[in-house]
């Protein structure tokens, strides 16, 4: 049975480059389905390609393969890789830290080094730069449909022995929440942090609370303000920032209309933080 294919990469679409490599993974077999997660991750942006992988990968049917390309590291001793999850999907993938948040928050049940000299696209000649098509979307494409097995692959490796990213877990202290910023929705310029809904719930907290919000980009602090906590974008005023669960269960900061990244001048990644202190409630008489 052939299996979906879907591709993401750090090359955008203003080249060749992503349509070699749908050519050829359809030379592997004219069926197959090939489907695009994103070609707009920022150049090198490892962090920002395991973030899109986990913010996907559960949506699709198990036996799904993606083929994920974010490698600055092309041409080097990094190892190529195929990834089981445990939910059933495979990631192919330079080990560069690319599956640090499929490993974290889904789990990774096995892995597997690409054999090149199986799972090369023949006559690719000496060409070490562009393993995204004549390592990673043949090899993707064969195993989508069934050409070789995982195990078809290479040789096993040590789950453990895969490379990741460092990440901070979200905590809460003292009445407020802690955490990353991890990513942004880029065309509408919210920040989407690593503070899960249940965590942010254990503050007590309700719709309309009042927090104050600190964001710092490693010791330097670059907003600090008093927002509320809504359901949706409708419960603020046109250009108000606000709290809210985004489509991945996590807390979001928006302005209502606006780009909240593009206004504050905000980033994502490992060093920008977070904090999320919840403000008393003031009681007129």
């Amino acid at each position: 049975m052939v299996k979906n294919l879907v591709l993401q990469t750090d090359f955008g679409t203003s080249d060749g480059a992503v349509s070699a490599m749908y050519g050829v993974a359809i030379s592997v077999n004219p069926s197959l389905r090939i489907f695009d997660l994103t070609h707009d991750i920022p150049q090198y942006n490892i962090w920002e390609g395991s973030y899109r992988l986990y913010q996907t990968i559960s949506y699709w049917p198990e036996g799904t393969v993606f083929v994920s390309v974010v490698d600055p590291g092309v041409g080097s001793d990094r190892r190529s890789i195929v990834i089981q999850t445990n939910s059933n999907h495979y990631i192919v993938t330079p080990d560069n830290g690319t599956i640090t948040h499929i490993k974290n928050k889904i789990g990774v049940v096995a892995a597997r080094s690409i054999d090149e000299r199986i799972n090369r696209l023949p006559f690719s000649g000496e060409s070490y730069t562009f393993h995204g098509r004549d390592v990673y979307a043949f090899t993707g494409a064969r195993l989508a449909t069934g050409v070789i097995s995982f195990e078809g692959v290479g040789p096993e490796i040590e789950v453990n022995s895969l490379v990741e990213l460092p990440i901070v877990e979200a905590n809460v202290q003292n009445g407020s929440a802690y955490g990353n910023i991890d990513i942004l929705d880029i065309r509408f310029g919210n920040l989407w942090t690593n503070i899960d809904r249940e965590l942010f719930k254990s503050l007590e907290i309700e719709y309309g609370d009042s927090f104050e919000v600190t964001i710092e980009n490693d010791t330097r602090q670059i907003y600090k303000n008093i927002m509320t906590y809504g359901r949706s974008f409708a419960d603020s005023h046109l250009g108000e920032p606000l709290l809210y669960i985004n489509s991945l269960d996590k807390i979001g900061v928006a302005l209502n209309q606006g780009s909240f990244a593009k206004a504050y001048h905000i980033e994502a990644g490992q060093n920008w933080k977070i904090s999320i202190r919840k403000l008393s409630k003031i009681i007129y008489n």
